[in-house]
């Protein structure tokens, strides 16, 4: 997936790039937003956002009102940069420093959202190995939200090989735990005006 050491990989990227030089970056996260608005999810519903880096996700769920939001990235820098553009109100966020992969929960979440981590991973273990961890680790009727590479998307994201994803094919890998809610196809305009598309989806936890 990644070379020997995917935490001082991370940190690299974090440490020499400024929040919008890099390819995923969104100045306001118009897709997930609207897609955790159609949600009605609880304001006291335990969030999180994996895989964040510096997104701005969560400034916004704050501002919509959320509580209890969790934040986890492998990258300490991406998790202190995030914190320095929040100010005081990082106060309210529960960081978690971590790879998806070694992440242990405490809790179960209403809402998982991850937006460009799951196509990082490219070994049927690891993605396995995702797959048991939301199954065990969303609550019953909780949702899932994915936004992976479509299959006209890129083969590669930050020099790195990443799994690109039809909508039947994330269906497909979920199927067991998991009901579909909604998907589309979107276009991402980068910072450096070309685009990428996504695939986003949205799941229901099966009862």
């Amino acid at each position: 997936m990644f070379n020997n050491n995917k935490e001082q990989y991370w940190e690299n990227v974090h440490s020499k790039k400024s929040e919008n030089e890099v390819s995923w970056f969104q100045k306001y996260p118009t897709d997930s937003i609207e897609l955790i608005k159609s949600l009605n999810l609880n304001l006291n519903a335990n969030i999180i956002d994996v895989g964040a880096g510096e997104s701005r996700l969560v400034d916004n769920l704050i501002e919509l009102g959320f509580t209890n939001i969790d934040v986890l990235d492998i990258s300490v820098c991406a998790i202190k940069k995030a914190k320095r553009r929040l100010g005081k109100k990082s106060s309210i966020i529960n960081w978690i420093v971590s790879d998806v992969n070694e992440f242990v929960p405490t809790k179960k979440y209403d809402l998982w959202h991850d937006r460009a981590a799951f196509h990082f991973l490219t070994s049927k273990k690891h993605i396995k190995n995702y797959i048991s961890l939301t199954s065990n680790n969303i609550s019953t009727n909780g949702k899932l939200i994915l936004a992976t590479f479509s299959l006209n998307g890129p083969m590669k994201c930050s020099g790195l090989d990443v799994t690109r994803y039809s909508k039947e094919s994330l269906i497909k890998e979920f199927k067991n735990h998991f009901t579909l809610i909604n998907s589309f196809i979107t276009s991402h305009l980068t910072p450096f005006n070309t685009f990428q598309e996504f695939l986003f989806i949205s799941f229901k936890k099966k009862s």
